[in-house]
């Protein structure tokens, strides 16, 4: 009698395993909402028992956190790419902005306004959303700076229109969960593109202009 061979399962380490498990709690809070980011649903996803994801997750809450704080970061590095910091400043704030404002991401603003209303009872989750923000803030800042530096920009405070940058692009994250037709009238995510442009001096429908020219050399 020929007895079947073992199917060979690679054993992963402890930190390919946990960096496995926030990678799926990310992907579900993106596409489904942190209120499914559960022990169970978290096992599920990767076929294995509940009891693993508690090994590594005593405090679901922790998997939360750390699941935004996945998300959040590799988010704001595919509009803020680490490796186009040589890229003129102007070009860079298109991404940014023209990439929040038109939607293109749009399960990352439903996951801020997610955590942002789940952290008021969520130590954990509360402390993740303001390291966020502010690594989001000082890159925002650097950027603004530099681009004063080269001749882009024009204002005398750059902390401040990066706030006004963010606070708008926050406003547009408020709508985040509807899907209401839009109304007559202008876009609402025109009203993140001409703040930023009103801030820094630009001339209106600058940042979009740079943005398809992005992407049209991307694409080409």
């Amino acid at each position: 009698m020929t007895s079947r061979p073992r199917s060979q399962r690679t054993r992963k380490s402890p930190d390919q395993r946990r960096a496995e498990i926030v990678e799926a709690a990310a992907r579900i809070a993106l596409g489904q909402g942190f209120e499914l980011v559960t022990l169970r649903r978290i096992a599920e996803e990767l076929g294995v028992r509940p009891g693993l994801i508690h090994h590594y997750f005593p405090v679901a809450d922790h998997l939360v956190s750390e699941a935004f704080t996945h998300a959040t970061t590799r988010e704001r590095e595919s509009l803020l790419p680490p490796g186009e910091e040589e890229c003129p400043p102007v070009d860079r704030l298109a991404r940014f902005v023209v990439g929040l404002a038109d939607g293109d991401h749009l399960d990352l603003s439903r996951l801020w306004l997610n955590a942002r209303h789940l952290s008021r009872f969520k130590e954990s989750l509360r402390l993740a959303v303001r390291t966020q923000e502010s690594v989001t803030r000082t890159a925002l800042v650097e950027l603004v700076e530099k681009g004063v530096r080269t001749g882009e920009f024009a204002t005398d405070d750059a902390l401040k229109a990066a706030l006004h940058i963010l606070v708008a692009v926050d406003g547009l994250g408020s709508y985040a969960n509807d899907d209401s037709p839009p109304q007559d009238g202008p876009e609402i995510g025109d009203v993140a593109v001409e703040a930023a442009e009103t801030r820094l001096g630009l001339a209106p429908g600058t940042l979009r202009a740079r943005d398809r020219a992005r992407s049209a050399d991307t694409t080409s």
